[in-house]
């Protein structure tokens, strides 16, 4: 069965429903998830408003970028530590 991905905006959007009073078993059906995802979902993002869903995705995408920035600067010291090693023999502690 194909995977489908649902933005947190769609996530919460179907959250809404949920609150709303549309059955539950209805909203799974129509929405392609199981009971399980739904409840993770509502465990998750149960409380978030449109303005959080957004802040919630912008410190997401913060915190990719400094991990990649992290990652590049530990392979650079690292490269760096090589060559100094190489460099001068026997100076390092």
């Amino acid at each position: 069965m194909k995977r489908k991905r649902y933005s947190v905006e769609q996530i919460v959007a179907i959250l809404k429903r949920a609150e709303m009073g549309t059955p539950v078993a209805d909203l799974i059906r129509h929405s392609g998830i199981t009971e399980q995802i739904f409840y993770r979902w509502k465990k998750q993002y149960a409380d978030l408003e449109s303005d959080q869903v957004r802040e919630l995705k912008q410190v997401l995408e913060g915190n990719i970028r400094l991990k990649k920035f992290v990652a590049e600067l530990s392979l650079d010291k690292s490269v760096l530590q090589d060559v100094l090693s190489k460099k001068f023999p026997g100076e390092r502690s």
